[in-house]
């Protein structure tokens, strides 16, 4: 009797130790990939860089073999634990259940029906969006994207504001804090906001519903993970039948009545395991406890397969498609500029053209979070609706900075030297005879040769014949690479009058 006491005290401690090293996992990796996009040093991003590169869609999208047979190994052993631990949105949504529990009562889950074809519809409806190159659309509904939006939109300018607040207080001879510029875009705030009242609301109601009948990377994961290893297992000679394992289950995948668990829905959040007063749920492999499936092993259901399906084709279109990757002057009145209208887009270093920047691009604001200089800014433009644009009112793009190409996660722009930046060709200059000053006014400027760090822009008298004429800048479009100096320094408001054009490819110089 001692002995079997001490078992059961034995395994409860490990079964409680499991859950708790769940959440602490999550909690780091939580931490650290918000961290990610508040932090404008760029701190976080040398030391935790490496986990943006570890969710799901954006190693499809950069075609990361390592990662994604790595995230393929660690479902086909542990199950979803991707979705409890490394997902984002999926431990935020972890977060709001568990706030409405502290504050608003236990709540009771019931088992549910999956939603079978709705999963399976959404699913393939994504899939085709990312085959055909709509990846901006389809990123409403991708997990790491909608969480990057509710922090660079949503949280971001409450840290920022915060951080100037202490900046404006700090003593004038301190300078642990410094004033930033906070851009805020109503567009993406109305996004963000209804994203996190949908997702938010799901949660606070449902537990994981939004991952288990919207979100299409767990359905990809639920469909493999059944085939799991290790998994919560119901020993039906210990279970007596209480119901406790299925009303706490926030994925809402445990069938008391038939002890069946779901596994295409459940999440590994180890719950069930240590609320079994009885010790009937193990995380074991079932063909330890055979009695405990509840079912016939041979009984098939014909949605998975097709789920499963999907997720192949998904797999073998980001192959395809990563087939074609390329291995001040005191002159004018102090009003905010405006951005031009550009005939094409200006894209970072390192995206090798609009085309594949595009297509890549989960529009997860990473890089935006990332640019100290303020260049990169979410698009409000209806054509390229949240995707990261390059516009010069605030900064421009210096060539010691290459934060966005170490940062992005899904290939859309990928890594650079700094000794390349500079031979890297993203746009060139324009000049507008109209708007300059020299032109306009008789006055010569010269603030975009001046600080043209390649040298692009020489100074030309207006007119050749006389010898008193202003000069006016001459840009050598074979040289400029369109980092937006130019463009930023200008003195003429509203619109400078020398802006870049970018390049649909981009070329080395």
């Amino acid at each position: 009797m001692g002995i079997a006491i001490f078992v059961d005290n034995k395994l409860a401690i490990e079964l409680v130790m499991l859950k708790r090293l769940r959440i602490i996992l999550a909690a780091i990796c939580f931490i650290a990939i918000s961290a990610l996009f508040l932090d404008f040093t760029s701190t976080a991003l040398q030391h935790w860089g490496w986990l943006a590169k570890w969710q799901f869609m954006p190693a499809v999208l950069s075609f990361n073999v390592v990662v994604l047979v790595a995230l393929v190994v660690i479902s086909l052993i542990f199950g979803r634990v991707y979705c409890s631990v490394l997902c984002p949105l999926g431990v935020m949504q972890d977060f709001i259940s568990w706030i409405h529990d502290l504050f608003g009562g236990k709540r009771r889950f019931r088992y549910t029906d999956p939603l079978t074809w709705a999963r399976i519809g959404i699913l393939a409806l994504f899939v085709a969006l990312v085959i055909f190159g709509f990846m901006r659309i389809a990123s409403f509904i991708e997990p790491y994207s909608e969480f990057g939006r509710i922090m660079n939109s949503l949280v971001k300018p409450l840290y920022v504001d915060a951080n100037n607040m202490i900046a404006d207080r700090q003593a004038e001879d301190v300078y642990n804090f410094y004033h930033v510029d906070n851009y805020i875009s109503i567009s993406l705030i109305v996004v963000a906001s209804v994203t996190l009242l949908v997702v938010g609301l799901m949660a606070w109601f449902g537990g994981r519903i939004y991952c288990n009948s919207i979100c299409p990377v767990g359905t990809i994961l639920g469909y493999l993970s059944q085939f799991s290893w290790l998994k919560p297992v119901i020993d039906t000679s210990k279970c007596v039948n209480c119901g406790k394992c299925g009303k706490l289950c926030k994925a809402s995948c445990i069938d008391t009545k038939n002890h069946r668990i779901d596994y295409t829905r459940c999440v590994s959040c180890m719950n069930c395991l240590e609320n079994c007063s009885v010790k009937a749920i193990s995380y074991t492999h079932p063909g330890k406890c055979v009695a405990s499936t509840g079912h016939d092993e041979k009984t098939v259901d014909e949605g998975r397969r097709k789920a499963l399906t999907v997720g192949a084709l998904l797999a073998a279109g980001a192959a395809l498609k990563a087939e074609d990757k390329i291995t001040d002057g005191a002159l004018a009145e102090i009003i905010d500029k405006k951005k031009p209208i550009r005939k094409t887009p200006v894209t970072p270093p390192g995206s090798h053209s609009y085309e594949n920047f595009t297509r890549r691009c989960v529009s997860c604001q990473l890089c935006v979070s990332n640019c100290p200089n303020g260049v990169l800014r979410p698009s409000a433009d209806a054509s390229t609706f949240m995707l990261p644009e390059m516009s010069y009112e605030r900064g421009y793009c210096r060539p010691e900075c290459n934060n966005c190409s170490q940062v992005c996660p899904a290939g859309a722009i990928e890594p650079i030297d700094l000794a390349d930046k500079s031979s890297i060709q993203v746009g060139h200059a324009v000049w507008i005879k109209e708007s300059c000053i020299a032109a306009t006014q008789g006055v010569s400027c010269g603030n975009c040769s001046r600080h043209c760090p390649v040298g692009a822009i020489a100074m030309v008298a207006l007119d050749p014949e006389d010898e008193n004429s202003p000069k006016v800048p001459a840009v050598n479009t074979e040289r400029c690479i369109g980092c937006g100096a130019c463009e930023n320094l200008c003195p003429v408001r509203p619109l400078s009058a020398i802006y870049v054009e970018g390049h649909k490819r981009h070329r080395i110089i």
